[in-house]
């Protein structure tokens, strides 16, 4: 049996990879501090348990001992935040991968699966590719962009398996404390308010939902592939009014936007080609926007304190 070490395990994407990791059999160790993940995401679980902060060498030393894997998915990824705050971003999203991988290195860890984005890839024109040279428009993208290059440098000088995973725009359960899109969404529907969107709506995003994106995790996890870097998307481009139309439908309420400034660091047109995916990591998503949406809204609706996300 695996022993992975989740980092941010309690946040969204943890929240739904722990529970594919525990069906397939695996012991989950979940590292976090709990500053935006919900620990009542983990209620229940037969997990370990260690709180505490990817900064700290000693605590990351504990977390990593004695693992066959760590997914890494603590960090900023709020592109505003970063720009309000591009020191704590570099701090969070730099130091902090960099402190983990040491402690792997000197735990002789043979695998380490590192969440990026696009944002590393920036005025790129889509559909972004691995093949793309990176230049990142937000401190966000900067702080992913480093992220994967010692990630990258980390197989390359001593040999580590790692692996680089490109997110698209997640969606999914467990997503309420989040400033994704669609969770703010929503929340705005759920609490009768106006959709607010961000200049003209005409900007795109490859929505991709979180379980589909947490297997291909598990595939990165149980590959044999290592210095290795993967667009996780759908391969759709879909403009934030498209969005607002299918919340409309999926919901069945009258909806209404707003519309505000465009916020800086946003790029424009945004969906990626999963060619690389398909061929080498054998994945694919399978979960179209409709019915994740969905399952998206259903989970919303399941939260009687969604006022308080």
């Amino acid at each position: 049996m695996k022993k992975i070490c989740i980092t941010g395990g309690g946040g969204f994407v943890g929240a739904n990879l722990v529970r594919l990791l525990l069906q397939e059999g695996y012991t989950v160790r979940v590292l976090d501090n709990f500053t935006t993940g919900q620990r009542c995401y983990l209620d229940g679980l037969n997990i370990e348990l260690i709180e505490g902060d990817i900064m700290d060498e000693v605590v990351s030393a504990t977390a990593v001992a004695g693992m066959d894997g760590v997914v890494h998915l603590a960090a900023q990824t709020s592109v505003p935040d970063s720009v309000e705050n591009p020191f704590y971003d570099c701090q969070l999203n730099v130091l902090g991968t960099l402190n983990l991988l040491e402690a792997c290195r000197q735990a002789n860890i043979p695998r380490f699966v590192f969440a990026s984005s696009n944002a590393p890839l920036g005025r790129q024109l889509p559909p972004a590719h691995e093949e793309q040279a990176p230049l990142p428009i937000s401190p966000y993208g900067a702080s992913k962009l480093a992220g994967e290059g010692y990630c990258l440098a980390y197989h390359g000088t001593w040999g580590l398996g790692t692996i680089v995973l490109r997110f698209a725009n997640l969606y999914g359960p467990f997503s309420g404390h989040t400033k994704g899109v669609v969770a703010q969404f929503l929340k705005n529907v759920a609490t009768g308010r106006p959709l607010e969107v961000h200049g003209d709506g005409q900007q795109t995003r490859d929505f991709i939902y979180v379980v589909d994106l947490c297997r291909a995790i598990l595939l990165a996890l149980e590959s044999e592939l290592c210095g290795e870097l993967f667009q996780i998307a759908t391969g759709t481009e879909t403009s934030i009014l498209e969005l607002t139309e299918q919340l409309a439908e999926v919901t069945q309420q009258a909806i209404t936007r707003t519309h505000g400034k465009r916020r800086l660091g946003d790029i424009g047109q945004n969906y990626s080609a999963v060619s690389k995916a398909a061929e080498r990591l054998h994945w694919q998503p399978t979960t179209s926007l409709k019915a994740g949406l969905n399952e998206t809204w259903a989970w919303f609706q399941s939260k009687e304190d969604i006022r308080r996300m």
